[in-house]
């Protein structure tokens, strides 16, 4: 079974177990992601086209890594003049593994849940950080 999905204002075909590289999401390694986006689905002659978006379609992909891409040079020259420009570029990339496509409104496997429970939980635990005002202690210090 594949599926077209769309994220990052790009298109991709994509079937379960494909390791794609994508624009950057949030997220750590580990996370599950879910594409709600998804243009087509189906096998072989049974794909369902949506218009835009297939109703009730989910992929569910899990985070690989967060990396970068290779460096693409923009160089510029304007001949006879010495004048020269070098600048180069990494654009952020995100790997995901796609675990599931979902069909007809169904939710994901226990796993992908239990993994998104986790994480959520982790998150839970770890007590938020409030910076003290810089105003306020700049004020007590003048009095």
């Amino acid at each position: 079974m594949f599926a077209v999905i769309k994220t990052g204002g790009k298109q991709y075909r994509v079937a379960a177990n494909d390791v794609i590289k994508i624009e950057k999401l949030v997220g750590v390694a580990g996370d599950t992601v879910e594409f709600v986006e998804v243009l087509a689905v189906g096998e072989g002659d049974n794909a369902e086209i949506g218009a835009p978006f297939v109703a009730g379609a989910v992929v569910t992909a899990e985070v690989v890594e967060q990396g970068r891409a290779k460096t693409v040079i923009a160089f510029k020259k304007r001949r006879r003049q010495n004048s020269r420009r070098s600048r180069g570029h990494r654009q952020h990339l995100t790997t995901v593994r796609i675990a599931e496509i979902l069909t007809g409104g169904a939710k994901p496997s226990k796993k992908a849940a239990v993994k998104a429970e986790a994480v959520a939980e982790e998150a839970a635990e770890k007590p938020a950080k409030k910076a003290a005002p810089k105003k306020a202690a700049a004020v007590a210090e003048s009095e």
